[in-house]
C-alpha cells in the first residue's frame, strides 16, 4: 500500500462541486445517528491520509485514541474497526450473520473471476454452497487424513534439502514455500505442476509460481484508492488494477492447463474415483442437484484459493517463528528439551506426536499472536442497519477486526510486545475460532475453511525444523540485528526474508532419508 500522495490531494481538488456537495449532504441524513467515535475526515478522501504503509499499525494507533470500536471514513465508505475481544466476539459471533458480507474490491473482481472464489464471493446461496463443499468434501477429516502420506513425504524432502545445505547460509522462506507449495499442489492438483519431468517442461517454474502467489497476496490486501473512491477507480492511480489484470492472465493460463489435464484424465472413465481436490471440484460441477451451478471459472477460482491459502499461511508463520526464536535462543533450548524427551534423537516428529508437544504448540500460538498472517482478517461488510455496542451502524459499512491489536492488548497479555511462548502453557486458548483472544484464522461463518490443514502443516514443519537442526544467523550477525519489519498485504510476511544456517542435531542415521 502507498501512503496518501500528492495525486490523491490533486484529485480531490479537481473533484467537481457537485460531488463535494453530494459527499457533504450524504453525511446530513446521518447527522442524528449515534456513530462510533473516530477522527474527522477530509472531504473526498476521508481518513485515508491517516493510513500509512502498514495499515494495521496505523489503525492500531488510532484505536488507542478512539477506543475498541472506532469509525473511519475511507473515501466514500464508512469503516468500523473492532480492536478488542468484546468487539471481535460481537462482530464475528453475536452479529456474525449481519457482518458476513464482503465489499466488492477490485482484487475480488480481477483476480478471482468476478468474485467467484470462497474468499471474496458475496454472502448468498453460492457462498453457502462453497462453504459446505469445503467442510463436507475438501477439508473433511477423512480426506485430510488420506493425504497424510503427502505431508510426510514432502516434509522429509524439506529436511533432506536442509541437511544437504547444512553449513551454508540459506533463505529459509524459499525452502518453506517449496514444501508448502509441494504439499498443497499434490493434495489439490494431484501432482507438482511446477516440477520438470523427463517428458515435459513445467507450465510454470517454482520461482515464477511463488512470485505469482506473493503478488496475489499483496494485491488482495492493498488499500486501493479505487475501492474507496469509486469515481477515481478508472484512473488506477497506484497501478494496482493493471497489476491485478496481468496477474490474472498468468494464473488463468496455469489453471486452464490444470483443468484441461484433469478433464482428459476423467474423460470416458466410468465411476472415476477422485484423486485430488480438483477432481472433487469437477465432480461437484457435474452434479445436477447443486443449488447453484459451479461453472469452469468457479472451479478455477476455488482451486486458486486452495493453492494460495495453503501455501502462504504456513510458510509465513514458520519463518516468523524461527525468526523470533533466533532473537531469544533460550526458547530453542526449551523446545529441543521437550523434543528430545518425547521424540528422542533417533526419529523424526510425526503428526500423531503433535498433541504430546505442548511447548511446540505454544511457540506456534505465540507466533500467531504477534504475527497473525492476516492482521485485520479479510474485510467484511454490514448487510443491514444495526446497532453495535450502542452505536448505529448503517448497512454497507465496511468492517475490520484488528486481531493485531487484540494480540497486543495489555489487559489480556502480560508484556504483550515480548515473545514468550510460556504464556500459553496451561492456558486454555486455542486458534480454532472459539477463543477471541487469538484469531489467526478468523471466526464465524467467514472463518478460513482450511485452517485444520494449515495447522497440520505448520506444526509438523516447525516441530521437525526445531528437532532436526540447530539454527544460527550467518557470519557475525547478532540477534538484535535481525530485521523484524513486515510487508502488508492480505498476509504480512517479513520485509527482509530470513537468511539463516542450519546444522544437524540428530543421530547421523536419521538423516539417511
Amino acid at each position: 500500500m502507498e501512503s496518501t500522495s500528492w495525486i490523491i490531494y490533486l484529485s480531490a481538488l479537481l473533484a467537481s462541486i457537485a460531488l463535494l456537495i453530494k459527499a457533504l449532504t450524504g453525511g446530513f441524513h446521518r447527522r442524528n445517528l449515534n456513530l462510533p467515535p473516530g477522527p474527522k475526515g477530509w472531504p473526498i478522501i476521508g481518513n485515508l491520509n491517516l493510513i500509512g504503509s502498514l495499515p494495521h499499525r496505523s489503525i492500531h494507533d488510532l484505536s488507542q485514541k478512539y477506543g475498541p470500536l472506532m469509525q473511519l471514513q475511507f473515501g466514500s465508505f464508512p469503516v468500523i474497526v473492532g480492536s478488542s475481544v468484546e468487539m471481535a466476539k460481537k462482530i464475528l459471533k453475536t452479529q456474525d450473520l449481519n457482518f458476513v458480507g464482503r465489499p466488492k474490491f477490485a482484487a475480488g473482481k480481477y483476480t478471482t473471476y468476478n468474485y467467484s472464489d470462497i474468499t471474496w464471493s458475496p454472502y448468498g446461496a453460492y457462498w453457502r454452497q462453497a462453504r459446505k463443499m469445503c467442510i463436507m468434501e475438501l477439508f473433511s477429516a477423512r480426506r485430510l487424513d488420506s493425504y497424510e502420506y503427502i505431508r510426510v513425504e514432502e516434509t522429509r524432502a524439506l529436511l533432506h534439502n536442509l541437511f544437504t545445505a547444512s553449513g551454508k547460509a540459506i533463505t529459509l522462506k524459499d525452502y518453506l514455500s517449496t514444501v508448502s507449495l509441494n504439499v498443497i499442489s499434490r493434495m489439490v492438483l494431484g501432482k507438482k505442476y511446477t516440477e520438470e519431468s523427463a517428458s515435459e517442461t513445467p507450465i510454470v517454474t517454482p520461482e515464477e509460481f511463488k512470485k505469482m502467489l506473493d503478488e496475489l497476496f499483496l494485491l488482495s490486501g492493498v488499500l486501493n484508492i479505487g475501492d474507496s473512491i469509486p469515481w477515481l477507480g478508472f484512473l488506477d492511480l497506484q497501478g494496482y488494477v493493471k497489476r491485478m489484470k496481468a496477474l490474472s492472465k498468468k494464473l488463468d493460463r496455469f489453471l486452464e492447463h490444470v483443468i484441461n489435464e484433469h478433464n482428459e484424465r476423467r474423460d470416458g472413465v466410468k465411476d472415476y474415483v477422485a484423486k485430488d481436490m480438483v477432481d472433487v471440484l469437477l465432480q461437484l460441477a457435474d452434479d445436477p442437484d447443486l443449488e447453484v451451478k459451479l461453472d469452469r471459472n468457479g472451479v478455477k477460482a476455488f482451486t486458486q484459493d486452495l493453492i494460495a491459502g495453503g501455501t502462504e499461511s504456513s510458510a509465513v508463520t514458520v519463518e516468523w517463528a524461527i525468526s523470533e526464536l533466533l532473537k531469544r535462543p533460550q526458547y530453542f533450548e526449551k523446545a529441543t528439551e521437550e523434543l528430545d524427551q518425547v521424540i528422542g534423537k533417533d526419529r523424526w516428529v510425526e503428526e500423531k506426536d503433535i498433541p504430546n508437544l505442548p511447548y511446540i504448540e505454544a511457540i506456534m500460538k505465540e507466533t500467531m499472536r504477534m504475527h497473525p498472517v492476516a492482521p485485520m482478517l479479510v474485510p467484511r461488510q454490514c448487510r443491514e442497519d444495526c446497532t453495535l455496542n450502542g452505536y448505529d451502524i448503517p448497512a454497507g459499512t465496511r468492517v475490520l477486526v484488528n486481531v493485531w491489536t487484540i494480540g497486543r492488548d495489555p489487559t489480556i497479555w502480560d508484556t504483550p510486545n515480548e515473545f514468550q511462548p510460556e504464556r500459553f502453557i496451561g492456558l486454555a486458548i486455542d486458534v480454532k475460532g472459539h477463543d477471541f483472544e487469538l484469531l489467526p484464522f478468523g471466526s464465524g461463518r467467514r472463518m478460513c475453511p482450511g485452517y485444520s490443514l494449515g495447522l497440520k502443516v505448520i506444526q509438523l514443519t516447525l516441530a521437525n525444523l526445531l528437532h532436526g537442526f540447530q539454527w544460527k544467523l550467518p557470519g557475525k550477525m547478532m540477534p538484535e540485528e535481525l530485521n523484524m519489519d513486515e510487508i502488508f498485504g492480505l498476509s504480512t510476511p517479513k520485509k527482509d526474508p530470513l537468511v539463516v544456517m542450519a546444522e544437524p542435531r540428530l543421530l547421523a542415521h536419521v538423516y539417511g532419508l
